[in-house]
C-alpha cells in the first residue's frame, strides 16, 4: 500500500510511526502469511498527551480507510500481545486490499490534497525501489544511471590481462577440450568465448599426437604441477595481479614411475583406496599432508600411501609417485587492452 502522508508536526510524525506499528501492512499477502495488529504501549501517565496521540493515530488510520472493527480489535489487544486475523476476518474487514483498489486510490487522493501550503508530501513505496522503476520515473537520469552501471559491470567482468604459467596444470572445471596447433591458439579460443572461458591448459607433450591438447575451463580449477603443461588465466580490471604460490605436487610427467615398488613405509595397515586408478591415488597422496609417496597396484586396484620413501625395487604392474614441493610465479602478465 502506498503510504502518502503530510509531515506537519513532530507529534503528527510520531503518530504516523505508531500507527504503522499498530496495523501491519497486509496488501498482497500470500495465503501462507499471517496478518495481525498490536497496540502501542507508553509508560507516560500524561492523559492529555495520550488523548492527543490517540486522536492523531485514529486520524492517520482513517486516511487509509482502516475499518473501525480493526481499530476496536487493536485497542482491545494487550500491549505485549499480537492479534492474528483469521481468513474470515481479513475477508470481512477487507484489510487485504491491493494497489489500485478504489479505497486505496481514495485514501491517497484525500491525503495528497489536504490543504497545507507548508507541508511536504513524501511518497514511500518500498516495492517500487528498483533500478527499472527509478528509470521509468526519470527516463533520462534513469537511463544514464543504468548505462553507468552497465559500464561498471563490463569493466568488472571484461578480461584485461592474461597470466601465463609454465609447468602448471589447472586440473578440472573443463568446459570442453580440443586439438590446437599451439598454446596461442588455445588462449585465443578461450578469449573468444565471451567470458564463459576463464582459463585454459595446453599440453605440450610431443608424444601426444592425437586427441585434445587444449582444455578450456569455466574456472581456474585445481593447481597441479605438470612439466609439460602451459596454463593461462584471464583477469578482469578489478582483480589484482597474482602472487607467487607454493604447492605440493606429484608431477605426472616427471615423478611417476611404472613397474616400481616402494616396500614398507605405509601410512596405514590398509590401502587408502580400493578401486579407482593411479591418477586418483596420486591426488590422494597430494591431499594427505603426511604422504610423501604412493604405490598403486593395478591388479588389485589398491592405493598405498607412504610416510617414508623406502628403497625402490622392480614391481610388475605397479605405479609409484614421489611428492615434491614447487613454487610458481607468473613469468608473463600480458595486457589485453
Amino acid at each position: 500500500m502506498n503510504e502518502v502522508f503530510q509531515h506537519t508536526s513532530p507529534r503528527r510524525a510520531d503518530a504516523i510511526q505508531r500507527a504503522q506499528s499498530f496495523s501491519l501492512p497486509v496488501s498482497n499477502a500470500k495465503p501462507t502469511e499471517r496478518s495481525g495488529c498490536t497496540r502501542s504501549h507508553q509508560e507516560s501517565n500524561d492523559l492529555v498527551s495520550a488523548q492527543l496521540s490517540i486522536s492523531d493515530i485514529l486520524d492517520v488510520l482513517n486516511r487509509f480507510d482502516t475499518p473501525i472493527e480493526v481499530m476496536t480489535t487493536m485497542f482491545k489487544t494487550p500491549p505485549n500481545d499480537m492479534h492474528v486475523f483469521t481468513a474470515d476476518e481479513i475477508a470481512r474487514y477487507k484489510i487485504n486490499r491491493k494497489r489500485g483498489d478504489p479505497a486505496s486510490i481514495k485514501s491517497q487522493a484525500s491525503t495528497s490534497t489536504e490543504p497545507n501550503p507548508k507541508a511536504t508530501t513524501i511518497t514511500v513505496n518500498p516495492n517500487n525501489l528498483s533500478p527499472a522503476a527509478t528509470a521509468s520515473q526519470d527516463p533520462v537520469a534513469g537511463g544514464q544511471a543504468l548505462a553507468n552501471l552497465s559500464a561498471i559491470e563490463d569493466y568488472a567482468r571484461r578480461p584485461t590481462r592474461m597470466v601465463l604459467y609454465t609447468g602448471l596444470d589447472l586440473f578440472g572445471d573443463d568446459l570442453r577440450s580440443e586439438r590446437m596447433a599451439d598454446a596461442a591458439e588455445c588462449a585465443k579460443t578461450c578469449l573468444s568465448m565471451n567470458g564463459e572461458c576463464k582459463a585454459f591448459t595446453f599440453n605440450t607433450n610431443p608424444k601426444i599426437t592425437q586427441g585434445p591438447n587444449c582444455f578450456l575451463k569455466s574456472n581456474q580449477g585445481r593447481a597441479d604441477g605438470n612439466s609439460v603443461a602451459i596454463s593461462g588465466k584471464f583477469l578482469s580490471g578489478v582483480e589484482p595481479d597474482p602472487q607467487d604460490f607454493t604447492i605440493s605436487t606429484i608431477d605426472p610427467a616427471a615423478s611417476l614411475f611404472k613397474d616400481v615398488d616402494l616396500p614398507g613405509g605405509d601410512l596405514t595397515s590398509r590401502p587408502a583406496q580400493i578401486g579407482g586408478n593411479a591418477q586418483q591415488c596420486r591426488l590422494a597422496c597430494i591431499d594427505e599432508g603426511r604422504c610423501v609417496a604412493f604405490t598403486y597396484i593395478k591388479r588389485k586396484k589398491e592405493c598405498w600411501l607412504k610416510a617414508v620413501v623406502g628403497s625402490p625395487k622392480y614391481g610388475a604392474g605397479l605405479v609409484t609417485g614421489v611428492k615434491d614441493v614447487k613454487s610458481f610465479s607468473a613469468p608473463r602478465i600480458i595486457s589485453l587492452q
